[in-house]
């Protein structure tokens, strides 16, 4: 089970993203803004976090957002908004999607990095972290 940020100003995209990833076993956590973002993640990094384009033209930190070793950042736009044209010259960026056009390659995107972490050791580490701060 993933944790997983969602930061967005859609409501009705986001939220049927946290319903879709809460029912495949994941724990979303759905955020107004990218301050809020940064603050929860601060706490508890999630694996992935899936920032709105749009939250990032109104704050550039939303590619500062922690994560957990081997976690990523997506961005994903709208159908009907226009791509920008700076978002694919992040190297921190994973992806980026049309959200909900491309909903299956986004939990394809979840499943895989989940896969990657845990193949890797990255989980083990983290549930060690996790252990000693007990």
């Amino acid at each position: 089970m993933a944790t997983i940020l969602l930061t967005g100003i859609n409501e009705a995209l986001t939220e049927g993203l946290v319903q879709s990833l809460t029912a495949l076993g994941h724990r979303a956590i759905l955020t107004s803004d990218v301050a809020e973002a940064m603050d929860i993640a601060s706490h508890e990094p999630p694996l992935l976090c899936i920032v709105a384009q749009a939250a990032l033209r109104a704050d550039a930190r939303a590619l500062r957002i922690p994560v957990q070793p081997g976690g990523a950042i997506l961005l994903y736009r709208g159908a009907n908004d226009s791509p920008t044209s700076f978002a694919g010259s992040y190297r921190s960026v994973l992806a980026e999607l049309v959200l909900p056009l491309e909903r299956n390659r986004l939990f394809a995107l979840v499943q895989h990095v989940e896969e990657r972490a845990r193949v890797t050791g990255r989980e083990q580490q983290r549930d060690r972290r996790t252990d000693m701060r007990a």
